[in-house]
C-alpha cells in the first residue's frame, strides 16, 4: 500500500488556510502529525484524514437544543 502525502501548501489549499498557519501550528505543536525529510515537511494523508475526523462537528453550543 502506498502512502499519500501533501505538503503544505497541498494542505492549506484543501483546508483553505494560509500555509504560514500550518507553519505557526508545527511550531507550536498543533495541527496534524508531519514528517520532515530532507528539509521538506510533508503530511500523511492518513495523519490528515485522523485529524479532519477529530475535529467533525455535528452542531455548535449556541444551536444544540435542550
Amino acid at each position: 500500500m502506498e502512502t499519500r502525502h501533501l505538503n503544505p501548501f497541498q494542505l492549506s489549499r484543501r483546508w483553505g488556510i494560509n500555509p504560514k498557519t500550518l507553519q505557526n501550528w508545527r511550531s507550536q505543536g498543533r495541527g496534524p502529525a508531519f514528517l520532515k525529510v530532507g528539509g521538506h515537511v510533508l503530511y500523511r494523508m492518513e495523519d490528515i484524514e485522523r485529524y479532519e475526523q477529530e475535529r467533525l462537528q455535528v452542531g455548535t453550543t449556541a444551536t444544540k437544543l435542550a
